[in-house]
């Protein structure tokens, strides 16, 4: 589902799960993989990484629907606190987008602290607008602190699908990358800032996205 690997003092996070859905057995997984990291000593920062043509494309809505409907709330709340972890994670953290980042995808994409996409292949996109599902609060407050009034606007009112370099142009992201040298693009960002001390790294984080954070840690739904 998932591998936790070492590149000096960036652990690296591969998502191995095919469109890397959320499900609670996916969101059990990298919780248990950031216990990991947070659990480490020394200088650390983590990038996160899917395979072949998919970053995240967000919550696995046949297995809601399905196999886990009787946990609908429950589970959106623990992904929306999952999203609120990665946002307030007290170390660096570089989403290395090789695909495909949608909805809760594109949102986990944001929670990180630095972006970087494929310039050649993959879209990002929030479509909550087109697919009937409002933006919880605190993904919705999360959005709109991470990207330029016009930017979110845009993206949450039309759905729009953006590729790297129009990515990059609204800030969505912070650099592009072809596919030889996006993983090791996002290392070395990663790698640059691993010696940050944690508790500050952390404090400044929580004050920056504060409301953000207190609303996904809450799991509010409405």
């Amino acid at each position: 589902m998932l591998s936790l690997t070492r590149h000096g003092p960036v652990r690296l996070l591969t998502m191995q799960s095919g469109e890397n859905r959320f499900n609670r057995a996916f969101v059990e997984a990298l919780n248990g993989a950031l216990d990991e990291v947070e659990g480490s000593g020394g200088p650390a920062a983590l990038v996160t990484v899917g395979e072949d043509k998919f970053y995240s494309n967000g919550l696995d809505l046949t297995w809601l629907t399905g196999e886990g409907a009787a946990e609908g709330p429950a589970f959106v709340g623990r992904f929306l606190a999952l999203i609120g972890r990665f946002l307030a994670l007290p170390l660096p953290t570089v989403a290395a987008i090789n695909g495909h980042a949608y909805a809760g995808g594109g949102m986990f994409a944001l929670a990180h602290d630095f972006r970087v996409m494929r310039a050649d292949r993959g879209f990002f996109c929030l479509p909550e607008v087109d697919i009937g599902i409002p933006f919880a609060p605190g993904l919705r407050t999360l959005i709109q602190m991470k990207l330029d009034p016009s930017v979110s606007r845009d993206l949450m009112l039309t759905g729009r699908r953006l590729g790297g370099t129009d990515a990059a142009a609204l800030r969505v992201i912070d650099e592009t990358a072809d596919a030889d040298t996006l993983l090791a693009r996002a290392i070395a960002r990663a790698e640059s800032l691993a010696t940050k001390d944690r508790a500050t790294y952390g404090t400044i984080k929580r004050g920056m996205y504060e409301s953000a954070i207190r609303l996904l840690e809450a799991g509010a739904i409405t």
